[in-house]
């Protein structure tokens, strides 16, 4: 079982899934690199998304999770995962969507025993004032994979299982998270940019707030 499919069973786990067709954007093809997508509703959460991507005669695949908790006060969720040329990268990032604010000591303690795993610089953002301090960024050579394994069940484990407030504020939530969105949109990035050269923008901002983010 691959990364992916056991994080969708951490996730089945709590929640009912509900598969919904992405459509047009099920099957991509962008600098290379060939896309499929897949999208559910998880009841009582919100939406959760999934893309794979393979290229350049299997040497280069990504791997991407977004989970949009709309129906919990949970940050956004934002799994990448990248294996190329030797090299295992793994980017978990938490975003600051809640209206109540968020702590979780069990993600605090999943960031700390990850200390002695090699950092990636994540560099600098128009996001980082949204995000969160649970958030990892790791990048080693393949025999870490393992342990990059490890660390990804964990701390997704924890952010699912972290305590949260009773959502009061849908329309708050939903503007913060749609906020998110269209800052990625309008600020590009490299996954942004290679769908916009290849679908336009207006596509993109469908394939971001319908699929991917559910925002719509």
């Amino acid at each position: 079982m691959d990364m992916l499919e056991q994080m969708m069973t951490l996730l089945q786990a709590q929640y009912r899934l509900q598969a919904f067709d992405p459509g047009e954007f099920s099957k991509l093809r962008a600098k290379g690199m060939r896309f499929t997508v897949l999208a559910w509703n998880a009841e009582g959460l919100g939406n959760v998304s999934w893309m794979h991507a393979q290229g350049f005669l299997g040497l280069m695949k990504m791997d991407t999770l977004i989970v949009n908790p709309r129906e919990v006060d949970l940050p956004l969720y934002s799994y990448d995962r990248i294996l190329a040329m030797g090299s295992d990268t793994l980017i978990a990032e938490l975003y600051d969507t809640t209206v109540g604010g968020f702590s979780a000591p069990a993600l605090d303690r999943v960031v700390k025993e990850a200390a002695e795993l090699p950092d990636r610089d994540p560099g600098v953002h128009w996001y980082d004032d949204i995000r969160l301090p649970q958030s990892i960024s790791k990048k080693g050579k393949k025999a870490r994979t393992p342990a990059f394994d490890r660390l990804a069940l964990d701390h997704m484990r924890a952010w699912l299982h972290a305590e949260c407030k009773p959502l009061t504020d849908r329309d708050a939530k939903r503007a913060k998270t749609n906020a998110y969105v269209n800052g990625l949109l309008e600020h590009g990035g490299p996954s942004t940019d290679v769908f916009k050269q290849v679908l336009g923008a207006e596509k993109t901002a469908e394939l971001f707030h319908r699929v991917l983010f559910g925002t719509n």
